[in-house]
């Protein structure tokens, strides 16, 4: 009997802790010209939704966009920066034609960026080789 009362407390303690309780989280990303540092003049948008799953430390993305001055030709996760600051690359998408969707595993730096807002999205062209849209993401509300 004893070792029943154990083992149902190890189970319990196990579905109660934190990592088992824990959420994904979402967070959303608005892509625009004007947010490229410096600002872009392109008439492109997007949208993004990305999720995390606190459990695994896997971030998944799909990234929509549209009205390029031309075919993307690169696309990126990149971080730490707050809006108005660029950043390395933190994270390259495999592919950049719209719709574009991929996961990775994040490192603890990557999550605590994350939640702090200092990723964002940037999508390039030929044109627009540093970038021509960007989006911070942030906590969707």
């Amino acid at each position: 009997m004893k070792f029943g009362i154990i083992l149902a407390g190890a189970v319990l303690s196990v579905i109660m802790s934190p990592a088992a309780l824990a959420e994904t989280m979402t967070y959303k990303a608005d892509l625009k010209a004007s947010e490229e540092v410096p600002a872009t003049t392109s008439n492109g948008s997007g949208a993004a939704t990305v999720t995390f799953d606190p459990a695994t430390s896997v971030l998944a993305w799909k990234v929509t966009y549209s009205g390029l001055t031309g075919p993307a030709t690169m696309g990126h996760i990149h971080g730490p920066a707050a809006s108005g600051k660029n950043a390395p690359v933190a994270i390259p998408f495999a592919k950049v034609e719209s719709p574009i969707e991929g996961s990775a595993k994040l490192t603890d730096q990557q999550i605590a960026d994350l939640k702090a807002g200092q990723l964002y999205i940037n999508i390039h062209t030929a044109a627009n080789k540093a970038g021509e849209i960007r989006g911070q993401v942030t906590a969707a509300k």
